[in-house]
């Protein structure tokens, strides 16, 4: 506006005449976008009360996605219009002492609204993307559970928005006229330089990428290592570090590189938990044994908790020093922590119950000592 004040007081006074009309006329123009927003948010609003009454989620990310830079794109177009008629009605009062001054900035209006709609469609195209990672991991609204893995929704998510923000970015460049080959050339030379000054961020890096490709646990997993004293739930897998909250409630963080080289066990993913104990009865109760054995192997059987499409073995192991020895070797329906321990106790009572019904017992260490009786001659 300076430059603008400095072309017209060099003029006569026919050019303030236009300049009260171009005055009234960029007025109207602003005021018209105002106007215009106004009805668009109104608009927007009764938009928002029915997607709200829909059961697609999917109208509902489009239109989180679109309000905020729909209702930025009326400025930009707005008063960017504004400038170009500010632009077009000076040009040609133009003189030699003025050309460079009162141009310098409306003349650029048109790059300046590119890029900002480049800018705003990138806007857009980001929340979209936030609320796409947002659906996907939920289930649907007819009871399927076709959700995706949270782990692989935030890597896609945060590559996808990413490449929106390069892109966006070299538009921008592009529209100002910078050559964005001499950014590229640049931005591979510089990356050779930070890789080689950045090595362990990238295996971090790459860590990470292995995890989302490989999938070996997912947020909410419980895992372990037996190669290292790593052990609890996955909280987050970022692009640096995993985050694992361990059973005493401490946080984890481990650089996603050490998983290329150790091994994890995921015990989520069990489809079945074992059963796996070892019985001695006494010697007394020998001849009770194969009853107690076909008793126990039928009640496994015939218990609802035990998955009998597993293998399920009862059978007389070995004689011990003071027992005779048999095994139970069996897996339960659930994987779940602490339902496999409740199952368990009911399990081993049950075996109690067997044992004594039969009337034999569960044996202990014992040691019989035999004496012989010396007997020596009268005198």
């Amino acid at each position: 506006m300076k430059a603008i004040n400095e072309f017209f007081l060099g003029m006569g006074e026919a050019t303030w005449v236009d300049w009260m009309w171009l005055s009234g006329h960029v007025f109207l123009i602003v005021l018209i976008t105002a106007v215009a927003r106004e009805i668009a948010k109104r608009l927007l609003n009764r938009f928002a009360k029915k997607v709200g009454e829909t059961q697609t989620r999917w109208d509902d990310a489009l239109f989180f996605a679109a309000n905020k830079p729909l209702s930025w794109t009326i400025w930009v177009v707005g008063l960017s219009f504004a400038g170009n008629t500010i632009y077009d009605k000076t040009l040609p009062l133009e003189t030699a002492d003025t050309i460079e001054t009162a141009d310098s900035f409306f003349q650029h209006v048109g790059t300046i609204r590119s890029a900002a709609i480049v800018a705003l469609v990138a806007w857009f195209a980001t929340r979209f993307i936030k609320e796409f990672q947002k659906i996907v991991v939920l289930p649907g609204h007819d009871g399927t559970d076709s959700r995706w893995d949270p782990a692989t929704a935030g890597a896609i998510g945060k590559v996808l928005r990413a490449s929106v923000t390069i892109s966006a970015a070299l538009m921008i460049l592009q529209a100002f006229g910078l050559p964005i080959q001499g950014v590229l050339a640049f931005g591979g030379i510089g990356g050779i330089a930070v890789g080689f000054a950045a090595k362990d961020l990238l295996a971090n890096f790459f860590g990470a990428l292995m995890l989302f490709i490989d999938k070996p646990f997912a947020v909410g997993d419980w895992i372990r290592s037996p190669d290292r004293e790593i052990e609890g739930t996955v909280e987050e897998i970022g692009w640096r570090i995993t985050r694992i909250r361990t059973f005493d409630q401490r946080p984890l963080y481990v650089p996603n590189a050490a998983f290329a080289n150790l091994s994890v066990e995921n015990p989520q993913r069990m489809r079945n938990r074992r059963i796996y104990e070892t019985f001695g009865v006494r010697y007394e109760d020998i001849s009770s044994v194969q009853k107690v054995i076909d008793d126990v192997r039928e009640m496994l059987k015939s218990h609802s908790a035990i998955d009998t499409s597993r293998t399920l073995m009862v059978n007389l192991v070995s004689y011990g020093d003071y027992s005779v020895n048999f095994f139970v070797y069996t897996f339960t329906k659930t994987t779940v922590w602490t339902e496999f321990h409740e199952i368990k106790e009911e399990i081993l009572l049950l075996i109690a119950d067997i044992v004594h019904k039969h009337g034999a017992d569960f044996a202990f260490p014992t040691q019989t000592l035999h004496l012989e009786n010396e007997i020596t001659p009268e005198s």
